[in-house]
């Protein structure tokens, strides 16, 4: 037996290093490529080649259409309701949180989202550390732990708070510079507020994403170099030209969180700053932030992201915002399509790894019944679910 083992260990290696071929009808590569009639070979969790010639089937696809694990670049994947339906912003018990957070997290990989960057709980670190080591399924979680949103901090404070946010394993720094639309979004942090976080966390190495409304603090929070501006629902054209010079990112969130809100009045009515009064501000706040997404797309250079600030209620339909932006917003599918994958990707510094079906890519892809291309709703339709080579859904 002892001489054996060996040639088992091999064999078993060699069993598990084999290919898997997936035959596409339609591959949308995520940067704006179509191929048609091809193959997709996968060997461990990268995508070897892409080859209309490659040899044996594993998963046969030749009647869907297959692009890369969409990635949505803001959640909030431990927001939930309770056994009463009601929004439930605190937990006794946290085992009972972790089990409303992993399942957020895994009716949202069902529904195509290979990728998430979920900002504020410090239990979406627990979330990616268990989907990390394999445990529990669920899509790629980056998280902020926690946000910075106290006005009083000094700037030495805040950088205080951002070095303890990276030896805490943050992957992100999520700041908030002005109130919540339902409390009129009027700026909350100062320039000087603003420059010391989004400078401290380009020192520690990580990104900076903004909660912001008004002009002047996006201006302020652009020419601090932070990353990524979130909302923006009050920025005028003047300002997006800026925000597109810079570089810096720009994530709406126009089709998804406000009318989930609405939705779902009765289960947030009371709680917090959830009233009247701020839900009819949300309600006002559609139109105005749907002509300045309509801006946004008119403003050349810029690097439009796609995140829908998904809360509970909103979790697994993420997808509903970029519908929305194709056919209320009029952008093109295909720049769509590139928002949600490879462009997401870049925003995350993953731009090498995931948000592209390319070779050395991680294997990260999903399969719709239909061509999003011609009809965007055809991402609503996810029969095919791959992370990093393992099948998670395949009907």
């Amino acid at each position: 037996m002892t001489n054996k083992l060996p040639l088992f260990v091999m064999l078993s290696a060699l069993a598990q290093a084999q290919p898997v071929v997936i035959k596409a009808g339609t591959v949308l590569d995520g940067k704006g490529g179509v191929q048609h009639n091809t193959s997709i070979v996968i060997t461990g969790s990268k995508i070897a080649k892409i080859d209309p010639a490659a040899k044996g089937v594993t998963y046969d696809l030749s009647k869907l259409t297959v692009l890369p694990g969409m990635i949505d670049t803001h959640v909030h994947i431990a927001w939930h309701f309770g056994p009463d339906g009601r929004y439930q912003p605190r937990d006794d018990n946290q085992v009972t949180a972790m089990g409303y957070a992993m399942e957020n997290a895994y009716v949202t990989l069902l529904s195509g989202f290979t990728t998430v960057q979920s900002v504020g709980s410090p239990i979406d670190g627990d979330v990616r550390n268990a989907i990390n080591r394999g445990v529990l399924p669920g899509p790629r979680v980056l998280t902020s732990l926690r946000a910075i949103s106290n006005p009083s901090m000094t700037p030495e404070q805040i950088r205080e708070a951002v070095r303890k946010m990276k030896a805490d394993g943050s992957d992100v720094v999520k700041m908030f510079a002005s109130k919540s639309f339902r409390e009129g979004g009027g700026a909350t942090l100062s320039q000087e507020q603003i420059e010391a976080g989004c400078s401290e966390a380009k020192a520690q190495g990580l990104r900076t994403l903004v909660h912001v409304y008004g002009p002047d603090t996006i201006t302020q929070v652009s020419n601090a170099g932070c990353t990524a501006v979130e909302h923006g629902t009050l920025v005028t054209p003047e300002v997006l030209k800026l925000l597109a010079a810079k570089g810096t990112y720009f994530d709406p969130n126009i089709g998804l969180v406000a009318q989930n809100y609405l939705e779902h009045k009765a289960n947030y009515l009371g709680i917090g700053n959830y009233t009247e009064e701020g839900m009819a501000a949300m309600a006002r706040s559609i139109p105005i932030a749907l002509a300045v997404f309509k801006q946004a797309l008119a403003t050349p250079g810029l690097k439009i992201v796609f995140g829908t600030d998904a809360v509970a209620g909103a979790h697994g339909h993420n997808v509903e915002e970029l519908i929305y932006r194709v056919q209320k917003g009029g952008q093109d599918p295909k720049a769509a399509i590139t928002s949600i994958t490879s462009l997401s990707a870049e925003s995350l510094n993953l731009g090498d790894q995931i948000g592209t079906l390319a070779p050395g890519m991680e294997a990260d892809l999903i399969a719709v019944d239909g061509d999003p291309l011609k009809d965007i709703t055809a991402l609503r339709r996810v029969v095919f679910v791959m992370r990093a080579g393992k099948v998670y859904k395949a009907k």
